[in-house]
């Protein structure tokens, strides 16, 4: 007798109430189960819970299994969905790997040394190009820019127009551009 035949058999006898026939059912889809969670990719110890998983199912949904259609299938996919929410599963836990010269390798994330000295170099750059633009460009910048004011608290400290603010803002942003760029040119060459 196939493979097949022998468990079609044996689960519609279990249907009908023969617990021998269940248990040897049972014993007859190990192999199977394991072998379809394998194919899936499934590994290690995962297998051994996708078996019991699938013989859950198999349990609460022995009711559903039709006898005159073939049970291989039905087991399959019930094997199939039981490998997936395995793998899903595991997919959602971090693995933690030993690996001392993951270490070694690695760049080290905080900043590279000497980070800070460039840092203030580029902000004192900064500052002197901030101090050397017209008054009211330079007000607009350090309202708009430094304090982080909105259009209209800048409008009322200074007591310049929101449109005014807007057109010195643009002009020295263009004008800092022209700066720090003529500036880091000249220190490349």
């Amino acid at each position: 007798m196939a493979l097949e035949d022998s468990l079609a058999a044996a689960m519609a006898a279990a249907q009908g109430g023969d617990a021998a026939a269940y248990r040897r059912l049972l014993d007859a889809c190990l192999p199977v189960i394991a072998g379809i969670a394998r194919a899936q990719g499934v590994r290690g110890e995962a297998v051994d819970d996708v078996v019991q998983d699938t013989l859950l199912t198999i349990h609460r949904a022995r009711a559903s299994y039709d006898p005159a259609r073939p049970f291989l299938p039905w087991l399959r996919a019930i094997t199939r969905c039981r490998a997936i929410d395995r793998l899903r599963r595991a997919g959602r836990r971090p693995r933690e790997v030993h690996d001392p010269s993951a270490y070694e390798a690695h760049a080290d994330a905080g900043p590279a040394p000497g980070h800070g000295i460039e840092a203030r170099q580029r902000n004192a750059e900064l500052a002197r190009a901030v101090a050397a633009l017209p008054a009211g460009q330079r007000q607009a910048v350090e309202q708009l820019a430094y304090a982080e004011r909105s259009l209209e608290d800048a409008a009322a400290l200074t007591g310049r127009s929101k449109g005014a603010l807007k057109v010195n803002l643009h002009r020295a942003l263009k004008a800092l551009r022209e700066t720090l760029s003529r500036d880091k040119d000249a220190g490349d060459v």
